[in-house]
């Protein structure tokens, strides 16, 4: 089937990539697992040889039409929707996420998806290498932004390995990476929605010096111990959480 641009389809077909990925989820019969973006099955299909049942999300409704077709609704669950708007609380406690996520919307659905962590056992996706880089990288160093932030406070994250455009079809013009997400025990102990928007800020004026990019008062800065001529990727996801808290204490 020919990929559709405005679904930001590139099909996964390399074999060998296809292995490690199934090796790296490594699922047992019982598992309930959810895989967003089956596309042409490549995948589905290796996990299923190891499964009892599964279900998959699609929002190509022919590609969803074919996969409904090949499998019977007891060994596959077909989904025609779209994951961004999907509500992932219908699945049951423990859920296992796996996908080859399109590239163009990949942070808005891990956004999403982490609103739902309180029920996920754990994620395994391939994302454009760049994307993959920013998750996990560490406070002060180039990659490090609002999506690591955002992220890390939610899920503890590690890097599997590279993919090379030569393993799908339409080769993208990026190279990919596939990495695993786990949730942290309990939820982030601050205002969520405060956290959101003081992250963001942050951010959005990265080169500036804490002092200029934070709603924080100069006796803040002495309590949590952070220097103001800091800039915001100088701070570990930890601080972040201690502003909020801090911010929240005073009522600001």
């Amino acid at each position: 089937m020919k990929p559709r641009k405005r679904f930001g389809q590139h099909f996964l077909h390399d074999p060998g990539v296809l292995k490690r990925i199934v090796d790296a989820v490594d699922p047992a019969r019982g598992d309930a697992v959810v895989e967003i973006g089956p596309g042409e099955g490549a995948l589905t299909r290796p996990l299923l040889q190891r499964l009892d049942s599964m279900s998959v999300i699609e929002i190509d409704r022919d590609l969803a039409g074919r996969l409904s077709q090949e499998f019977s609704p007891q060994k596959l669950a077909v989904i025609s929707a779209d994951a961004l708007d999907y509500d992932f609380s219908i699945f049951p406690p423990g859920v296992r996420i796996v996908g080859n996520l399109p590239y163009n919307i990949s942070t808005p659905i891990l956004f999403h998806l982490s609103r739902h962590a309180d029920r996920v056992r754990d994620m395994y996706f391939m994302l454009q290498r760049e994307v993959v880089d920013r998750m996990v990288a560490k406070h002060s160093t180039p990659d490090y932004g609002r999506l690591s932030v955002m992220l890390q406070t939610r899920f503890a994250m590690k890097k599997l390995f590279n993919v090379g455009p030569g393993a799908f079809r339409p080769p993208p013009k990026v190279d990919s990476a596939v990495v695993r997400l786990v949730p942290l025990p309990g939820k982030i102990q601050c205002d969520e929605a405060l956290f959101e928007k003081i992250v963001r800020g942050a951010f959005s004026a990265r080169r500036k010096t804490l002092r200029n990019a934070l709603p924080l008062e100069p006796g803040d800065y002495q309590e949590l111990g952070i220097d103001p001529q800091l800039r915001p990727e100088n701070l570990s996801p930890a601080d972040y959480v201690r502003i909020v808290q801090r911010l929240s204490a005073s009522g600001s």
